[in-house]
């Protein structure tokens, strides 16, 4: 069912008056604590800039970079592509290793859970194996799914996927009927109740509403969180973001009474939580790396049909050198070593002449007999374009890599990334990576392409803008 966008707006209060965000700016600079994200999948750095993100979590790593004058820390666990039990145990282990962190440095952190602002991901396990990990008391899992720059919004505990001037109710989409983790609520409510197996009634998940955000303002905020005990589920409605200054603004509040929360959040929270002001996109003179005259590549493995779109629109463009490999050739092991191999001599060619290379997964989607299968499927496609990757006799100019477990694997398995700097956005909700010195490809302009973000042109668009010699905006 499409809701009219402006039919909802017009029924809300207007936003709070007041920006917030030079307060909560300063309010995290004092703190001096440490803001680690834990990111089921790269996309999570969609909208923050100037940000280490660091593939692994052992204790010399967390040391070096808390002692660094980091206040945002991204660490890339992947743990949407894992099976539950692997979530839960990479959650603990990066939480002990937190704490023994904050024991060497003496610096204090505060966690975030990124995970889908379409609501796909280990929800409750992996915050559940956090608080274990932690050995902390929560009074609060805050459930917040609000993207802006993805078109999702939570009005009245309902949460909205935007479809151009319309907004369609989250359970609704393609992204519900994921094979893994499709549901079948678009009330967060409902939703949260049914993740928890109904050990936990709707009635009995709080709600922090608009009318609270937009008439009571910062204090309101901080009142109602005030009341929250024993990690209770409270989901955090936002329609702007202004919605979610004054909700952060609420939060430190309580927070500096003594609450302490834990969050799962899209990519929009964590912005605002870190004081950050919104930049402009990147343009093409902020998109340069030693290149030698090679092509580009581009990597899609992203099956939903806003990412098959973006690569028919891809495809289209003169000069690129489409390479399709076959998902029926990757299950079949007589047929599986030939077409990799057979991929990567042709990309390596196409790169070594100049020209930019394609590959991309046959778009029929195979999901399995049952609910596991579906990721280990996903896994063994991902894998075979890491193999791909991994053979390419030539270095590509810049690298973009479409979904989010396609994305992951490239750069900690293909190009051995340890840790990259988030450079901004090249799109709204598309960021953008720089390999450190350590990587198989140093300097590499990484673009992290989600698969549930842009419209039919956004894959061409960046492509078109990275060809370009001057800087420039689409």
């Amino acid at each position: 069912m499409k809701i009219p966008r402006q039919e909802i707006l017009d029924s809300l209060p207007v936003e709070w008056p007041e920006p917030l965000l030079n307060q909560i700016r300063a309010a995290v600079e004092r703190s001096g604590t440490r803001l680690v994200v834990l990111d089921d999948d790269p996309t999570g750095t969609q909208t923050v800039y100037q940000t280490p993100v660091l593939t692994t979590w052992g204790v010399p790593e967390l040391v070096e970079v808390f002692d660094e004058p980091h206040q945002l820390i991204y660490l890339l666990t992947n743990t949407r592509s894992m099976p539950e039990a692997q979530a839960r145990a990479i959650n603990t282990e990066i939480a002990r290793n937190l704490l023994e962190t904050r024991r060497i440095t003496g610096r204090d952190f505060s966690v975030i859970s990124r995970s889908d602002s379409t609501l796909r991901g280990h929800f409750p396990a992996e915050v559940e194996a956090l608080i274990a990990g932690l050995r902390m008391h929560y009074d609060a899992v805050l459930i917040i799914p609000y993207f802006a720059e993805g078109g999702r919004f939570t009005v009245a505990d309902i949460h909205y996927v935007a479809e151009g001037e319309d907004w369609i109710p989250a359970a609704e989409t393609e992204y519900a009927r994921d094979a893994y983790f499709g549901y079948a609520q678009s009330n967060l409510r409902e939703w949260a109740s049914h993740k928890f197996r109904a050990r936990i009634a709707p009635q009995d998940i709080a709600s922090i509403g608009l009318e609270t955000i937009r008439l009571g303002g910062p204090q309101a905020v901080a009142d109602q969180l005030s009341r929250l005990a024993n990690a209770q589920p409270c989901i955090v409605n936002a329609a702007a973001d202004r919605d979610l200054e004054v909700f952060v603004a609420g939060l430190l509040r309580a927070e500096l009474a003594g609450k302490r929360f834990l969050s799962r959040t899209a990519a929009s929270f964590v912005r605002v939580r870190a004081g950050l002001d919104k930049r402009p996109l990147l343009g093409a003179g902020q998109l340069t790396s030693a290149s030698s005259g090679a092509g580009g590549l581009i990597v899609a493995g992203s099956y939903i049909e806003k990412s098959t779109r973006q690569i028919e629109s891809l495809a289209a463009l003169p000069g690129i050198a489409s390479l399709e490999v076959s998902v029926a050739d990757l299950f079949d092991p007589a047929r599986r070593s030939s077409a990799v191999e057979r991929t990567a001599a042709e990309a390596s060619a196409t790169i070594l002449a100049g020209k930019d290379a394609l590959i991309y997964t046959s778009r029929q989607l195979m999901t399995g007999s049952q609910t596991g299968e579906a990721l280990e499927i996903g896994k063994m496609v991902s894998q075979s374009l890491v193999q791909i990757v991994r053979a390419l006799a030539a270095r590509p100019a810049w690298v973009i890599a479409k979904g989010g477990i396609t994305s992951s694997d490239i750069a900690t398995q293909a190009i051995n990334v340890r840790r990259a700097q988030v450079l901004g956005q090249v799109l709204p909700g598309v960021p953008v990576w720089r390999t450190a010195p350590d990587s198989r490809w140093p300097d590499l302009i990484y673009i992290v392409f989600p698969g549930n973000v842009g419209h039919p042109d956004s894959l061409r668009q960046v492509v078109e803008l990275l060809h370009l010699k001057v800087p420039g905006v689409i």
